[in-house]
């Protein structure tokens, strides 16, 4: 996997949270222990980010075993903020809003972070210039997300999310270039509905059926006319609304698939922790 870094990184691969990882921890597995304090610039909004926490640490308990849990720092920006500085970003002025993720990202450095993941599909977009100011890598959604869809064997699947993770090139041109999967977005008035959803309801832990048949109305319309063959929750609130169990095609779940990765990222060994083993190893 893709790990943005700051200029001369060393530390820039990560396994795919679409691996063949166990479940839980075999009895007879070799000791592993996390080597990397993951960051996390989250509140974009509170509700996924409840879910990010939620999950990494059930993830580093099912593979190191119980009581263990999750080694993580969590920037948590004030959404009331953000969203100003987000309509800003949607005519075109990203100062303010680009200065919040890298102040965020800073302050994730100087606490302490080997690396940080953004808890927010969108503001991925972000993510170089987040590792360049805050001098430690970043890992990309879209990359954990393309390396499952890679995975799975899919070519072709729709991109559900905010209207700017939908129509900027970004997530579909990393896809595209990287993995050579095609991304579907739906049709205008289709975007505008899934955008007024995020912002008006699920930010705001809102879930209301109505909004979820619209959604699943999207997408099997799009499995019917544009042929799609899966489906990406690239909107980390999506995955609150729309289950697996929802949909006949395959689910990609920005959310999980992002934390699994990280996961897996912090639990493999340090540059220094390689040599010592291989060393060990030799002996």
């Amino acid at each position: 996997m893709l790990v943005v870094g700051p200029v001369g990184a060393s530390d820039t691969t990560a396994t795919s949270a679409a691996s063949a990882l166990p479940a839980t921890a075999p009895a007879d597995s070799p000791v592993r222990r996390q080597s990397k304090v993951i960051g996390i610039i989250g509140g974009i909004a509170w509700p996924s980010t409840l879910e990010y926490y939620r999950i990494m640490n059930e993830r580093v308990r099912d593979l190191l075993g119980p009581p263990n849990s999750a080694e993580v720092l969590l920037y948590s920006i004030s959404f009331g903020d953000f969203a100003k500085e987000e309509r800003q970003a949607a005519e075109g002025d990203w100062e303010a809003l680009t200065q919040t993720m890298v102040q965020g990202g800073r302050r994730l450095s100087n606490g302490g972070a080997d690396f940080i993941i953004i808890a927010s599909n969108t503001m991925n977009s972000t993510a170089e210039i987040v590792a360049r100011e805050a001098g430690i890598p970043v890992l990309h959604i879209a990359d954990a997300v393309g390396q499952a869809i890679q995975k799975a064997g899919l070519k072709k699947v729709a991109l559900l999310g905010t209207k700017f993770t939908m129509e900027a090139p970004f997530y579909r041109t990393l896809l595209a270039e990287n993995y050579g999967i095609e991304v579907v977005v739906p049709q205008e008035s289709e975007r505008n509905d899934i955008n007024a959803v995020i912002f008006d309801e699920l930010v705001n832990n809102r879930l209301l059926p109505q909004s979820k048949a619209r959604y699943l109305a999207i997408i099997d319309r799009m499995t019917r006319e544009d042929g799609i063959e899966g489906v990406i929750l690239g909107c980390t609130e999506i995955p609150l609304l729309i289950k697996a169990s929802d949909v006949a095609i395959p689910t990609f779940d920005s959310t999980t698939i992002h934390v699994h990765a990280a996961v897996e990222h912090a639990l493999s060994p340090a540059d220094g922790e390689r040599a010592t083993d291989q060393a060990g190893a030799a002996e």
